[in-house]
């Protein structure tokens, strides 16, 4: 007969003491209700990882391997309380055909191996209860009405009174079989736009019935659950309480709504309330890496003025100990929640505790290879810790044999394998004919809101220190006796920008400047002149783009190299370990948040000042050479952000454009006649026109720079000769491939062949994904 494992903690104490620690709120223990104490004032958000619809579950029912091992990692690190991602109550909650749910005890069964990995190591852990209502991404979903989501292409159906009241059934059962599970808790979503939520408000609430009309009936499917799990679980058992506390869409709830049910969720037994900000569709961001760090907590701090006598806690983009301390320190909340941050460092508590917060691997917020993997299928991992979502396959153990390991090339890939290959014992020399490391990631510090890069670097830093790598730079590789020492050699050697040879017909010398984004970004925005046109609507070109239209009053976004670096480099090198007032409101009112929280948190927006503001500074084109629409190899869950921060600005794209020349007026180019259709001929009328710029920015696309591979692999010296990164493959700068490349070749140099390429395996979940979206094109 299957039992609930038990929460007993079996593994040796964590360092994670408030004792003599600069983070003594963070690292305070918290008391809940019903006796249960959390050892700080961590927790690890909810995030769907892809390792909850483990494959193995299809052959050897009752294996989460991969997920326990996961999840014990950051136990082991030091978490007071995770929350495993979304796992639905019933099938119409599932988020897509297959996707995990809890529906019986043999279901549940094999969370008690992930449940008892993460107690081994004294932490604790929640299953998050998610019905995802009108975003689920099949036929079947079901929500308060039957209103179709912007971001889906189904139709929910509208569920009847019964079925509702079915609903709090499946939630409550779902409960007791994560409680027989061996969970310590449950968090129940409430938020980002998901089924709850979509019952609080007007704009996706029509219903007649207990259920809608009135506020007091709209919250009445929240409290019940809360109320019904709370007598299911006993009082031990940890509830959290996920709180929609700003919606950032038309209709949302109201400041008063929001604390009414914030207090009735209280009433109602939950343990925690964690803080939600904004719905899925809302057109702000909210986690990506642009948004200042620690830009919501203002809403919690707000809410817990009004509801006192549980827990709140706070969330969205805090991924540093010192704002997370000053967060607490403030009395901004009770705890921080951090999800995105465990991935790039399970040991971010630990290492916190010991005083070695340089040696934590910072999240820049990027999404590459967390939230982008999931919304195509791929299993969620990091851009700078690939390690993450593979810790049974993916292990950088210490080499039985050592190896002198030449890495040529500083860039992330270089940086990569360089730190892995020491970390596991290994003689390793990094060379790079640069003055610092950090290739490409020395550019990507440089755009508005891409600061975190600066974190990235640092953190390779203080590993190449830690592994005793030897760091030789200034140096340049003349011919392959440079590297005869070495075992191993590892070309890093990165890219150059492409020249598209532009016929340049300018009779006065200077009067049209044409520079690649290499020459623009070393320099700085001044380079550039009042018009500018940027070749290339690639990430590289949405970037400049940014890069030339930031208004330079706003105190972030200087106008060269110089002062970019001395504003975020400060004194250490870091970025603010304190919440910053003053930028957070420059975001909140450049997106049209309206702090006062009137109706779903929305400020009338100025778009024509803004547009205004920018143009007096510069005019900006962005050019692509195929047409549609630019920006469509962006990522998937921040490409809609640059895209609508160039529009704000006013920067007017052109695609399907040919570039004919450069002359005393301009940019002459062929492009699509401004809103025409296809002819009869099936073909949209083309005209010549110029654009009236005086600067021309390139980006293009790159080269790899790989001369050494070919000398080096058949010099006919027992040495085997790689390429990674850019040098391998130049196609668009890449730096998730890079590093994932890198820490993959370091993980097995001893074994590896010369030329051999290592990258993630591609999951059969991904290839279903791929083969279904096929019918739709």
């Amino acid at each position: 007969m299957l039992r609930r494992s038990s929460s007993a903690a079996t593994a040796t104490a964590s360092p994670s003491s408030s004792t003599n620690s600069k983070f003594p709120k963070l690292l305070e223990p918290l008391q809940l209700t019903g006796g249960v104490t959390l050892r700080n004032r961590v927790l690890m958000g909810s995030m769907h990882t892809g390792l909850e619809e483990s494959k193995k579950m299809l052959v050897f029912p009752g294996k989460l391997d991969e997920m326990a091992a996961f999840y014990a990692e950051r136990a082991k690190g030091g978490v007071g309380l995770i929350v495993t991602g979304g796992i639905a109550p019933n099938f119409a909650g599932t988020g897509y055909f297959g996707a995990a749910k809890m529906t019986t005890k043999s279901e549940a069964a094999p969370h008690r191996d992930v449940t008892a990995a993460v107690h081994e190591h004294g932490g604790k852990i929640a299953m998050q209860i998610l019905h995802t209502g009108r975003y689920a991404y099949h036929p079947w979903l079901v929500s308060a009405s039957a209103i179709k989501a912007p971001i889906n292409s189904y139709t929910p159906k509208a569920l009847s009174t019964a079925e509702v009241d079915a609903s709090i059934d499946d939630f409550v059962r779902c409960a007791e079989l994560a409680k027989y599970g061996g969970y310590d808790g449950v968090e129940i979503m409430g938020s980002e736009g998901y089924f709850i939520n979509q019952f609080l408000v007007n704009r996706t609430n029509k219903r007649t019935d207990k259920y809608g009309g009135s506020y007091e009936n709209r919250m009445r499917l929240p409290t019940e659950i809360v109320k019904r799990v709370r007598a299911a679980v006993g009082p031990e058992f940890i509830i959290v309480y996920r709180l929609s506390m700003l919606d950032l869409v038309e209709g949302g709830s109201s400041w008063e709504e929001i604390v009414t049910l914030a207090q009735r969720i209280r009433d109602a037994g939950a343990s925690i309330i964690n803080t939600g900000i904004g719905w899925h569709e809302a057109r702000i961001p909210t986690i990506a890496t642009m948004v200042p760090r620690g830009a919501f907590a203002w809403v919690t701090q707000r809410m817990r003025e009004e509801v006192q006598g549980i827990p709140l806690c706070t969330t969205n983009r805090i991924n540093n100990p010192a704002v997370a301390e000053d967060i607490l320190s403030q009395g901004s909340a009770d705890m921080v929640s951090m999800a995105r941050p465990f991935l790039a460092d399970p040991h971010f508590v630990n290492k916190a505790a010991a005083g070695k917060e340089n040696e934590i691997n910072t999240c820049i917020g990027c999404n590459q290879a967390c939230l982008d993997h999931i919304f195509v299928s791929k299993r969620a991992s990091c851009l700078v810790n690939p390690v993450s979502g593979y810790e049974t396959s993916l292990r950088l153990t210490p080499t039985k044999e050592k190896r002198k390991v030449a890495v040529v090339g500083a860039g992330p890939a270089g940086l990569a394998c360089a730190t892995a290959a020491a970390s596991r014992g290994h003689d390793v020399t990094l060379i790079d004919a640069a003055s610092q490391i950090g290739g490409q990631f020395n550019l990507a510090k440089l755009i508005p809101g891409k600061e975190e890069f600066y974190e990235t670097i640092r953190y390779f830093d203080t590993q190449l220190q830690k592994h005793n790598v030897t760091v030789k730079l200034n140096t340049h590789i003349g011919s392959p006796a440079d590297l005869s020492e070495y075992d191993h050699v590892v070309l890093a050697t990165g890219v150059v920008p492409r020249d598209i040879k532009l016929p340049n017909k300018c009779k006065t010398p200077g009067k049209v400047k044409v520079l690649s984004y290499l020459e623009l970004l070393k320099g700085g925005a001044t380079l550039a002149g009042k018009s500018v046109a940027v070749i290339g609507a690639g990430g590289i070109g949405f970037d400049v783009a940014d890069f030339l239209s930031h208004p330079h009053d706003e105190g972030h976004a200087p106008a060269s190299v110089e002062e970019q670096n001395a504003l975020y480099r400060r004194t250490t090198g870091l970025l603010p370990t304190h919440v910053e007032k003053d930028r957070i409101d420059s975001f909140l009112k450049e997106w049209s948040v309206d702090k006062n929280i009137e109706r779903g948190g929305l400020a009338p927006a100025d778009a024509a000042a803004a547009k205004a503001k920018v143009a007096e500074e510069r005019k900006i084109f962005l050019l692509q050479r195929k047409g549609g629409r630019l920006g469509q190899t962006l990522g998937k869950t921040t490409g809609w952000v640059h895209k609508a921060t160039l529009k704000r600005r006013g920067v007017e794209e052109i695609s399907g454009a040919k570039y004919i020349e450069v002359n005393d007026d301009g940019l002459v180019i062929e492009a699509p006649v401004p809103g025409s259709k296809k002819g009869a001929d099936g073909k949209v009328p083309v005209e010549r026109r110029t654009l009236p710029v005086d600067t021309v920015v390139v980006c293009a696309g790159q080269e790899p720079l790989r001369d050494l591979f070919e000398p080096l692999s058949t010099s006919g010296k027992k040495q085997t000769v790689f390429l990674i990164g850019g040098a391998e493959l130049a196609a668009e700068l890449d730096a998730k491939r890079a590093i994932d490349q890198g820490t993959r070749l370091a993980a097995q140099i001893e074994t590896a062949q010369t030329g051999q390429v290592f990258l993630a395996p591609i999951d059969t979940s991904h290839k279903i994904f791929n083969w279904l979206q096929s019918f739709k094109k």
